[in-house]
């Protein structure tokens, strides 16, 4: 069962923003009624709220925020009008002359184009709109935190720092949103990491460099299973290729042209440069290119676990949400003319099913066509669009359209999972590429004996092992389903003579592929459940005396659950069957 989650419309997201870029002025406003000497940056709203970046001598402390959040209050109950005024590129650069961020944000503003301000009362800032009536339409807001940020987001620019807040047209819509909040928090990936020993990132090893502890490794395994096992069945050829490549590789396909800012920097060795990879699918047309191809053997569908390297700045790395090497569920399908809409479906059906299988069933979906720069002739966009288009409505997927929003290469579909905190995450990604079969002059023979050039479709369905895994992390808060967790059942001897027993219990699991341990510390049985519970271990099996003599197990679950004395072979077979299940 797919649920597709009703989205705001346009009108209201529009509203919404205008309401949170409103909160921004009038938070902007308050900072310099409290901190004369602060310099504005930029204030924009978000997704999710609204930030401005301030210029000040030291941090903002929480109890600033508190003192932020009256200075606003007091704005919104004086309703003050939202003004907005054009003024000349010299009356903008005299109105801020004083502020170096502004003046650098004025001069950038092309020849010919308005440059308006907005004020309420007595604060005017540079600002394109729109925003509310007046400050009295904004009462359901809250400011959240602060943190450095770089002016730009470039490390090489002052440090400046955010305010984060949010906004809402009612109070009940904020104080449902905090609550969320709160529950996003206290499932946050990189604590609940720390404390289920899943993964870490060390500074000896270097940022966004992944270790991972064998509980994390172990669900990383069974991850790579399911999609090896699933991506067999449905006829894809599966490589492995190198994690390094020659300069003249990643000229070929236009990394070195259009991504190297993203690369890592070059290696020389014998005369030669190299490049941590930054994408498999250059590899992957090796592959292809390894034999002359007959349109008999098309479509190809080369599907790899690749891992790749990535410069993303400091600021913006978070845990395993984004890091710097990173293992890409990726294929790419080399196909005819006449094959791309099957392909399509053949993914979607791969998409929604291995989704599922990891609990995911609410998606959004976008169909993203034909920028003004492009490669590629017309006629194929076409048909690649009506392709994307055509298996999207065959299974009955509602999406958006983002006109004009494809890549260069190639019009694509993503598709945003939603968690059980209802976020959405962006995770499926079906992309056209008209541009590297011409780079790399791919072909096959046709039917007329001529040559031919295939159609290549990138596509990566979990995206970023690592990403994914703080995704799951956060949906299942740690307590990961029967099948994925890393013990999925700790045996508990009460008294050390139980021991004996306890082990044949674990032996007796591990005959039946299940992954359990016995907990023998000298401990009370209670601080045993507890430190089982606090690992969210699925299934706690107490043995004593009674136990024992009668070849039973005494079954508690994570959930504190006690089912009593149950006969080791039932339990034993309760855990196969929603192993099994993968429920």
């Amino acid at each position: 069962m797919v649920t597709m989650r009703k989205k705001l419309s346009q009108e209201e997201r529009q509203a919404l923003e205008r309401l949170r870029h409103s909160a921004a002025h009038v938070m902007a406003d308050a900072v310099l009624t409290l901190f004369p000497e602060a310099k504005l940056t930029i204030g924009p709203p978000t997704e999710e709220g609204f930030y401005y970046d301030f210029d000040v001598p030291r941090p903002f402390a929480p109890e600033d925020l508190a003192r932020i959040e009256e200075v606003m209050r007091q704005r919104v109950t004086a309703d003050l009008l939202f003004v907005r005024r054009e003024v000349s590129r010299e009356e903008a650069l005299r109105l801020f002359a004083g502020n170096p961020y502004k003046v650098e944000l004025i001069r950038e503003v092309p020849e010919g184009e308005a440059i308006s301000t907005y004020t309420h009362g007595s604060f005017t800032d540079l600002c394109r709109g729109p925003h509310v009536e007046s400050t009295g339409r904004i009462k359901a807001f809250k400011l959240l935190s602060a943190a450095g940020a770089y002016w730009r987001g470039d490390e090489r620019n002052p440090m400046l720092q955010r305010i984060y807040g949010t906004a809402f047209e009612a109070q009940d819509d904020l104080d449902q949103y905090l609550q969320r909040l709160e529950e996003a928090q206290r499932r946050d990936h990189r604590k609940l990491g720390r404390e289920l020993d899943l993964f870490s990132i060390h500074d000896e090893v270097g940022p966004g460099l992944v270790i991972w502890h064998p509980k994390g490794a172990t669900i990383r395994s069974l991850m790579e299973e399911v999609w090896r096992a699933e991506h067999r069945r449905r006829g894809y050829q599966l490589v492995y290729t190198p994690h390094v490549g020659r300069a003249r590789l990643w000229a070929t396909s236009g990394h070195l042209d259009f991504y190297s800012e993203n690369m890592f920097p070059a290696m020389e060795l014998e005369g030669a440069q190299y490049y941590a990879k930054p994408m498999n699918c250059p590899f992957h047309i090796m592959y292809y290119q390894s034999a002359m191809r007959s349109y008999r053997e098309l479509p190809l569908r080369v599907g790899e676990l690749g891992t790749v390297y990535r410069y993303e700045r400091g600021g913006v790395l978070h845990g395993l949400m984004r890091v710097r090497g990173f293992t890409q569920d990726d294929a790419h399908i080399f196909c005819r003319p006449d094959q791309v809409e099957e392909e399509v479906l053949g993914v979607l059906d791969l998409t929604v099913h291995l989704l599922g299988l990891f609990g995911f069933r609410e998606f959004e979906v976008r169909l993203s066509t034909r920028p003004a720069k492009h490669v590629g002739e017309p006629g194929q966009w076409k048909m690649a669009e009506d392709s994307l288009r055509h298996a999207l409505e065959g299974r009955g997927l509602q999406y958006e359209v983002d006109e004009g929003g494809g890549a260069f290469y190639g019009p694509k579909i993503d598709l945003d999972i939603r968690d059980a905190v209802g976020r959405a995450w962006q995770c499926t990604t079906v992309q056209f590429d008209f541009n590297e079969p011409q780079r790399f002059a791919l072909t096959y023979q046709g039917p007329d004996g001529r040559l031919h050039q295939p159609y290549m479709v990138h596509r990566a369905i979990l995206g970023a092992l690592e990403r994914f895994l703080g995704v799951l992390i956060e949906h299942y808060a740690g307590a990961f389903p029967v099948w994925l967790a890393p013990v999925q059942a700790v045996v508990i001897p009460i008294a050390d003579r139980h021991n004996e027993y306890a082990n044949s219990v674990e032996q007796t699991l591990k005959d039946r592929g299940l992954r359990a341990e016995v907990d023998d510390r000298s401990e009370r049985m209670q601080a045993k459940i507890r430190a089982a519970q606090l690992q969210k271990v699925p299934y706690m099996l107490v043995v004593g005396d009674r136990e024992a003599a009668n070849g039973a197990v005494a079954v508690r679950l994570r959930s504190g659950e006690d089912l009593g004395a149950l006969p080791l072979a039932q339990v034993v077979q309760r855990i196969v069957d929603e192993v099994q299940a993968r429920g």
